[in-house]
Order: C-alpha cells, then sequence, then structure tokens
C-alpha cells in the first residue's frame, strides 16, 4: 500500500498555541513540564535581543543543554532570529572553549558560573586570544562575588542574568555597570514588569528582603495538567518566582536565597546564600551548598556541603571557624561534610533536596 504523501495540515498557529513544554530543573523535586506559548517565545527572543544588542554577525557557542530553557530561549533562539551563528559543542572542557573562541571570533559568550571557574583554574587567559568577545553573561546558578572579582581583576566584566523557565529572563545586569553593581542580577527586561513583595503581596522598601514576582508577556501560559499548581504561581497575572532578593534605591535587584532553601533555627530565619558566600570566599573552597536539617533542639540547623580545589584538605573545624566572626552564631551550621562534586541539574543549580535525602539516609 502507497503511504499518504499529503502534507499535514496544521492549521493555523495563534500566539497563545503551546510552543514547547519545557520542564523546570527540579531542584526542590520532581521537574514541572512549563506550557510555553509562541507569544512567550517571541517576547522572550525580543528581550534577548535588547539584552545582547544582536545583529547578524554575532556568534555564540551554546553552553547548555537544549532542553534547558538556558540552551534554547537564551541562548540559540536570539541568535537565530537575528541571523547569527550559534556553535554546538558535545563536550565542555575549559581549554576546548577558549580554542573555539579564538577560532570561529565568538562575539558573545554566556557560560555557567561553574565553567567560569573552572576556566580559571585549567588555563591562563592570557595565552588566548579573545578580543573577539564584547560581552560575557552568566546566569541560572548563584555566582559568588569572589569569582566575579577574579574576572573583574583580568579586565572582564561579567554580567548577570536571572531568569527561570516559567519567565525566561527576568532582569540583567549590564557590562557597562557590572563593576559599580557587582552581585546585583541587574534590572527588569524591557517586556516585563517585576517587583519584590511581602507574604501579603504588598511591596516592600529598598533594602528589604521578599518574594521576586514577574508579569508580562514572557510567562508561561501554565504548568502541564498541574491547573492546581497554575493557580498558585500566577495570581492576578503575576508570577511568584520562589526566589527571595532585595533591590537598592536606584532599583536594581539582588538574589537572597530560594524562598524553599531558607529554614528557621530556634525561630531565625536563615539564608542558606549568605552562608555559602562567604565560604565561597575560602581559598580552598571550590563549591558549597548548604541545607536546613532536624535537629530537636533548635528545630533546624544548618549543613554544609563543600567541595575542595584539587589537592586541598580541611577539617570540619577549620570549616566552621572560618565562619566565625563572618556571620552570625545562630547561622553557623551544625554540620559540614565534604564531597567530590554536589548534585545539579542540567542547568547547574545544586539539587538540594538530594543533600537533605543524603542528611536524612545517614541519621542513625
Amino acid at each position: 500500500k502507497q503511504p499518504n504523501l499529503e502534507p499535514y495540515n496544521n492549521g493555523p498557529v495563534g500566539e497563545e498555541d503551546p510552543h514547547i513544554i519545557m520542564y523546570t530543573s527540579g531542584t526542590t523535586g520532581i521537574p514541572k513540564g512549563a506550557v510555553l506559548s509562541h507569544r512567550k517565545t517571541f517576547f522572550n527572543v525580543l528581550n534577548a535581543d535588547i539584552i545582547y544588542n544582536l545583529s547578524s554577525r554575532d556568534i555564540m557557542i551554546i553552553s547548555r543543554p537544549m532542553f534547558h530553557s538556558g540552551g534554547l530561549l537564551v541562548e540559540a533562539s536570539p541568535f537565530l532570529y537575528k541571523g547569527g551563528t550559534i556553535i554546538i559543542r558535545k563536550r565542555f572542557r575549559p581549554p576546548e572553549i577558549l580554542e573555539t573562541i579564538q577560532k570561529y571570533g565568538v562575539t558573545i559568550l554566556e557560560l555557567p558560573a561553574t565553567v567560569y571557574q573552572f576556566i580559571l583554574q585549567e588555563c591562563d587567559l592570557s595565552k588566548y586570544d579573545l578580543r573577539s568577545i564584547r560581552c560575557y553573561f552568566t546566569g541560572g546558578e548563584r555566582i559568588p562575588i569572589s569569582l566575579l572579582k577574579d574576572y573583574l581583576n583580568r579586565g572582564i566584566a561579567l554580567s548577570q542574568i536571572f531568569g527561570q523557565t516559567e519567565a525566561s529572563t527576568i532582569t540583567f545586569l549590564s557590562a557597562e555597570i557590572a563593576d559599580k553593581k557587582i552581585g546585583s542580577v541587574g534590572l527588569p527586561v524591557f517586556h516585563g514588569e517585576v517587583r519584590i513583595v511581602d507574604k501579603s503581596g504588598k511591596s516592600v522598601k529598598p533594602g528589604e528582603v521578599g518574594e521576586i514576582i514577574i508579569k508580562g508577556p514572557t510567562l508561561m501560559s501554565g504548568y502541564w495538567n498541574r491547573p492546581d499548581l497554575t493557580a498558585e504561581t500566577i495570581r492576578d497575572g503575576w508570577l511568584y518566582t520562589g526566589d527571595l532578593a532585595k533591590k537598592d534605591d536606584e532599583g536594581y535587584f539582588y538574589i537572597v536565597d530560594r524562598g524553599k532553601d531558607m529554614y528557621i533555627s530556634g525561630g531565625e530565619n536563615v539564608y542558606p546564600a549568605e552562608i555559602e558566600k562567604v565560604f565561597f570566599n575560602h581559598p580552598k573552597v571550590f563549591d558549597v551548598g548548604v541545607v536546613g536539617v532536624p535537629d530537636e533542639k533548635w528545630g533546624e540547623v544548618g549543613k554544609a556541603y563543600l567541595v575542595l580545589k584539587p589537592g586541598e584538605t580541611m577539617t570540619e573545624e577549620e570549616a566552621l571557624r572560618f565562619l566565625r566572626g563572618k556571620v552570625g552564631k545562630y547561622k553557623i551550621p551544625k554540620y559540614v561534610e565534604f564531597l567530590p562534586e554536589l548534585p545539579k541539574t542540567a542547568s547547574g543549580k545544586i539539587q538540594k533536596f538530594q543533600l537533605k535525602e543524603w542528611h536524612d539516609k545517614a541519621k542513625p
């Protein structure tokens, strides 16, 4: 029997029709399928075009998986929209990244913070011609201030991007002000409205910590087959990100922590990111993840999982001693454990639920 060779007619595609179902990173448990419409993708591309100031002459290495929002929607799609060039690699070894930049004249570099760390650890930047790069970006995971300063000392300003699968890019920091606003994730994107609110939904004052919420055409349509979760996440047109942040008097945003990562010890709120930031200043520490774990006396206490740089050693006492005087006494973790690496998602985010499970399983 001859196959039917008539082309299939899908019919017209509307802006609210699903373009793709993209699953979230799953840092807190089972990933959720975010339904992304054609409208969302289009306005995300426009935002990226403005951020990167793209032209057909631009070249980018795709540093993240294509099944991830960063790889497909933040990196690849905007460049293809402008007629630029994308380079897809199977591996991401630091020397090969720098060699690729030299060979093809990459103009915009966007890498996870961990990869930027590996580059400084394994490569001598002075041996590579990187003059083709006009801007460096990073995002997707918390960025150690020490890493930003290490690159600034080499004349390279890393611009931070903040976003999530459900809303794509939410804020970005321009390279021109990266050295003056170090640690900031910048200002809201052009097509997007961003607020920081308290638990009642009221906007907080500059310097106060609250949850980031966003409104605009880059929001997802909802979670696949999860109307309950969609209603919980999108309220009155605002998407509640679950991320805690504050902003300064000039409107620049600073991420404090994931709301679900915060724990309460003896009635006091503890933000793991604050402790992690201090650990990153230790010359022996390569990576760190802090979580709250159950405690009979205090309700919850901290546990720090440390990854040391190659060849380094450290005791638990040395790690805790480094924190004393730098954070409040109640914020110092009760436990320290050393690991060869931290469990992470494809986008480089620490799976903290996994760290908590490991602690629970290790209890006698």
